[in-house]
């Protein structure tokens, strides 16, 4: 148990705004540069600025000596990708650009993928 009676937070319990500020920072310490744009609140709901096809667009842009994409999920069984986030992510796998469904539960992967010097090293 954790504090008060509460359990123990696991990684695979975090929620998704934890566990993409966590994939930020590690990838910002091993030198990436790194883009994740948030929705903002409207008068008509949540919203993320863009123009054309950005629905479903992937969580994080990653850049050092190659780009990653990385689109993040939770470990809860509800936690899907969309039709149009799977979109980008093949769209941007069939470009040669390395697109990755990441969860809490692969941060062994993540690590390993943000250290790599490429694809070819897999």
């Amino acid at each position: 148990m954790g504090i008060g009676n509460r359990p123990r937070r696991t990684p695979r319990d975090l929620r998704e705004s934890v566990f993409t500020a966590a994939v930020i920072e590690l990838a910002q310490i091993l030198g990436w540069r790194v883009a994740h744009f948030r929705p903002s609140r409207t008068v008509h709901g949540w919203r993320t600025a863009v123009q054309g096809d950005g629905a479903g667009f992937p969580d994080l842009i990653m850049v050092r000596d190659r780009v990653v994409i990385a689109e993040l999920k939770t470990d809860a069984r509800s936690s899907q990708p969309s039709e149009a986030q799977t979109i980008w992510l093949e769209r941007f796998t069939a470009a040669g650009v390395e697109a990755y469904l990441w969860r809490p539960r692969d941060l062994e992967k993540i690590a390993a993928v943000l250290t790599s010097k490429g694809i070819e090293e897999k």
